[in-house]
């Protein structure tokens, strides 16, 4: 017998899970037949692909057999099975990158930290809430030694050769006083009709059952072996035929998830192409939506076999929290991810798939906009990345997306705000970056206030990024107010032009500021304001320059704003009455750093600014 210690993590992660998930202790039995699953999954899939694999027997089936008198259970499979080196990989160390995102994303809330414990694939521990001692007999598949692994969940493991007369895995769990209370055939039935049902395996479950002896007068235990789930593959049935809770089910048992899924799309595509969809939308966003290294959700079956749960090329990123099946007639059972990449096929059905998701969260929108607001709540931002990327989709996606506004509460859609666009408008308008109180408070907002036109307020950090490239919706101009060439919408006819008055004042700002600005010129775009910073059409903002070089990219040339400024100010028209002195100077930079300022720009010289300003304070009091 080889005694062996676990790492690190595994320790740390032990005592989360034994000590802040107690009050769900029953995902256990979820999380063990969910890993048989998989196991008999893999070896499906090898005995029909793998020539070294075709002789062997499959006979797929998961076992729980009972014993209440000793208070343990054994979980058994048929499924691929593991290796000596397969025990000590899986079971003692934990090499997925993502173990450190759970560990640090668990929260205390059992209810919330139990839905990690599938997402980041440690499910396996969850056995140490409700056992004081867990054996594993197993043999992989095509061996013919079998190994045996047990631990208290404490210090380490124990690991010796072993006999096993199939491939497969069997698990003995040793109750402790927690989980005595599955040492009940009741419940352990209701937990596999809740969580496994539509596993597409049988589950067995052997168990003393007592039935009521007449002659006797009394109750008699008979061992008992019942298959306890419906092992169906659900999503090939028609529609009609099931019910919310049969969705709700299978959601659960694919996803893990606590909670029912917000809605589902049902699909059955025939002709050239025949597949299957089944898509959920979770209440929540998953936990890992925003790691460069997310779990995908859509697992991938040809003909009811399963083939992959972790290929990204299902769906678009920006759709990652889609979780459910595509099941596809016309792909061949060997795919590879190399193969998906280049498959008709599954492009087609990619491609398809991503069209029936968006048309269905449009009629959503349409008929159940309170649903569809809990939707957004959640995803908003990843439909918005759909826009940077996804360009066959895009007028869908705008119609998908919402908005923050000067106008309403809460959110708004592109089509509202058309809806409510002024007869004399010519676009649509919107500011980008930073946080929403700075953009509420910006005075590149005076002049549509006043002119009581709407403007829409996009606060995501990447928002710049995707709208600088979506120049219209529909027939109409989509436009950043930080723009220099919305000028000539705000233009008033009616109004002289103040440029040629003010033009020593320019020329004079221009010259003290040097260098620092590409011009200075008189704005239509201000109201209560002296001074602002916009950027030419074609020129990413200050703003957008310095996210840039924070994401590495070094050798971004630095940029010149033009400084406006407002001839109707009190300060622009003192200084236009001023002669060439040292206090003008200090005014105009003060009128650039503060315009700066009110962008969320760090100054680059916070030193000269304090001098300044404490130079023009000295002299008003």
């Amino acid at each position: 017998m080889s005694k062996r210690e676990f790492q690190t993590e595994v320790s740390q992660l032990l005592q989360l899970i034994i000590h802040s998930l107690y009050s769900h202790p029953e995902i256990f039995l979820r999380e063990l037949i969910s890993n048989s699953s998989d196991a008999l999954d893999k070896l499906r899939h090898l005995t029909l692909v793998d020539d070294a694999y075709k002789s062997l027997p499959f006979d797929p089936r998961i076992s729980l057999e009972l014993d209440e008198e000793n208070k343990t259970l054994t979980i058994s499979d048929t499924g691929i099975g593991m290796s000596e080196e397969d025990l000590v990989s899986h079971l003692g160390t934990i090499a997925r990158s993502g173990t450190k995102n759970f560990l640090s994303q668990l929260s205390g809330d059992a209810r919330k930290d139990s839905n990690l414990i599938g997402q980041f694939g440690v499910g396996f521990y969850s056995a140490f809430m409700v056992a004081d001692k867990v054996e594993v007999v197993s043999r992989k598949a095509g061996e013919e030694q079998a190994w045996r692994w047990i631990s208290d969940g404490k210090t380490g493991f124990d690991i010796e050769p072993a006999e096993r007369a199939v491939a497969g895995t069997t698990i003995l769990l040793h109750f402790n006083e927690e989980g005595a209370q599955y040492a009940n055939s009741w419940r352990l039935q209701e937990i596999v009709k809740k969580y496994s049902n539509h596993i597409a395996f049988p589950i067995f479950l052997t168990y003393d059952k007592s039935e009521w002896n007449e002659a006797e007068k009394k109750s008699i235990k008979t061992r008992t072996t019942e298959q306890v789930n419906v092992a169906s593959a659900l999503w090939r049935r028609p529609k009609s035929e099931l019910t919310d809770e049969d969705y709700k089910e299978l959601y659960k048992s694919i996803t893990g998830d606590w909670e029912d899924p917000l809605f589902w799309f049902h699909t059955r595509a025939e002709g050239s192409l025949e597949y299957t969809t089944l898509f959920y939308i979770p209440a929540k966003a998953p936990m890992d939506l925003y790691h460069a290294e997310y779990k995908v959700g859509v697992k991938l079956y040809v003909k009811r076999v399963f083939i992959m749960d972790d290929a990204k090329e299902l769906l678009p990123q920006y759709l990652r929290f889609v979780r459910g099946i595509i099941d596809s007639e016309d792909l061949p059972l060997n795919v590879s991810r190399e193969i998906l990449q280049q498959n008709r096929v599954l492009t087609s059905i990619r491609t398809a798939s991503v069209k029936k998701i968006l048309s269905e969260l449009k009629s959503i929108a349409t008929n159940q906009p309170e649903l569809y607001l809990k939707f957004i709540s959640e995803y908003n931002r990843p439909l918005k990345e759909g826009l940077y990327g996804d360009y066959a989709n895009r007028e869908t996606l705008l119609d998908l997306v919402r908005f923050k506004s000067t106008k309403v509460e809460g959110l708004t859609s592109l089509a509202d705000v058309k809806s409510r666009m002024k007869p004399e408008q010519k676009s649509i308008y919107y500011i980008t970056g930073g946080a929403e109180s700075l953009l509420r408070t910006s005075p590149l907002l005076e002049i549509y206030k006043k002119k009581d036109l709407e403007v829409l307020i996009l606060d995501d950090d990447f928002d710049e990024i995707v709208f600088s490239g979506i120049e219209k919706y529909g027939e109409i101009d989509l436009k950043a107010v930080s723009k220099s060439s919305t000028s000539e919408d705000l233009k008033d006819v009616n109004e002289p032009d103040q440029a040629e008055a003010l033009k020593p004042l320019l020329d004079k700002l221009k010259a003290t500021l040097g260098d620092r600005v590409k011009d200075v010129r008189a704005s239509v775009r201000l109201a209560d304001s002296p001074s602002c910073i916009v950027s030419d059409e074609e020129e990413p903002s200050i703003k957008m320059q310095q996210m840039m070089r924070a994401m590495g990219q070094k050798d971004i040339p630095a940029l010149k704003p033009t400084l406006e400024i407002n001839p109707d100010h009190e300060i622009v028209k003192k200084l236009l009455a001023r002669s060439d002195d040292s206090v003008a100077e200090d005014a105009a930079w003060l009128l650039f750093d503060q315009a700066l300022l009110m962008e969320g720009v760090p100054l680059q010289d916070p030193a000269s600014f304090v001098h300044r300003l404490n130079r023009i304070l000295n002299l008003s009091i």
